[in-house]
């Protein structure tokens, strides 16, 4: 059944997004704080409010693509889950926290709006053409329910139910710690190797066909060969997620040193270049240190 959906954030994932959900035949209405996004938004079928209350006031579902937690905490006062449509869900695709998720998720049930989290793996590409990996917590039942609607954005064998509540969030933030951390060790080994002697397009070849081989090797280090530091995602963005699992590993009782490690790396390239785009700007700062470019 088409749902009336309401999308909060029509940025470089939210527009492609919304796209997709219009394409499918769902009547979506769009609030974002920018006015100039209007256009755009527009130009994919999809109508426009100028609030997020406005926006939400009789949907069935409430979908959040917004930066981070700050942002989701307010973008969804009381008054946006009490201006849906009863039995409304909410599905909040935002790279969130757990815990500041969970006041959010508490105030919705007040109103009887369930929650499912379904932080995204992917690019814009990925958005725009049905390519995403989703990570969803949330109960069973309100998967099924809202099942069909997340196929408008990934295919089955891409939306992973990883638990209940706070699962989801976490296994996207586990993903991102590993990631950035292959991406400094990377580089660590690929600036000692250089210095040593070694090739560091020979040395790229073997480790990628080694049993230290890993995507971030030979899919995403070819950019960085190429002088591409990845200007996708904001380097605060990055220090904040990564601060918020080393958090959650400290309030578990786990080990956290490597992830703790992974952090300080990140701080001072966020002290030394700020909250500019650039994923890999922490391996800009060894580099930088080691007073050369990974440049075959």
């Amino acid at each position: 059944m088409p749902s009336r959906i309401a999308l909060v954030g029509a940025g470089r994932m939210g527009t492609p997004l919304c796209g997709r959900f219009a394409s499918a035949g769902h009547t979506v209405t769009v609030s974002d704080l920018r006015p100039e996004r209007e256009e755009a938004v527009r130009s994919l079928g999809a109508n426009w409010a100028p609030s997020v209350t406005t926006a939400a006031a009789g949907a069935d579902v409430l979908v959040t693509v917004v930066p981070g937690p700050e942002e989701a905490a307010a973008a969804l006062p009381d008054a946006v889950f009490a201006a849906l449509a009863p039995g409304a869900v909410w599905i909040d695709m935002t790279s969130n926290a757990p815990a500041a998720a969970r006041e959010l998720r508490e105030r919705a049930g007040a109103h009887g709006v369930d929650a499912l989290e379904a932080p995204m793996g992917g690019s814009p590409d990925d958005a725009e053409h049905g390519r995403l990996r989703l990570f969803v917590g949330s109960s069973a039942e309100v998967l099924d329910r809202c099942g069909p609607l997340l196929e408008a954005v990934a295919t089955s064998d891409r939306i992973r139910h990883m638990g209940g509540p706070g699962t989801g969030y976490t296994t996207k933030l586990l993903i991102n710690l590993l990631w950035f951390g292959q991406a400094t060790a990377t580089a660590e080994a690929l600036l000692l190797g250089r210095r040593a002697g070694i090739d560091l397009a020979a040395l790229h070849d073997t480790l990628a066909d080694s049993a230290a081989g890993s995507d971030f090797i030979r899919r995403d280090l070819p950019a960085l060969f190429a002088g591409d530091y990845l200007r996708s995602y904001g380097l605060d963005r990055i220090h904040d997620q990564l601060e918020v699992i080393t958090d959650e590993a400290r309030d578990l009782g786990t080990p956290y040193a490597m992830a703790d490690t992974v952090l300080r790396i990140h701080r001072p390239a966020l002290e030394r270049f700020g909250p500019m785009d650039g994923e890999l700007l922490a391996v800009a700062l060894l580099e930088e240190a080691a007073g050369t470019l990974l440049r075959p």
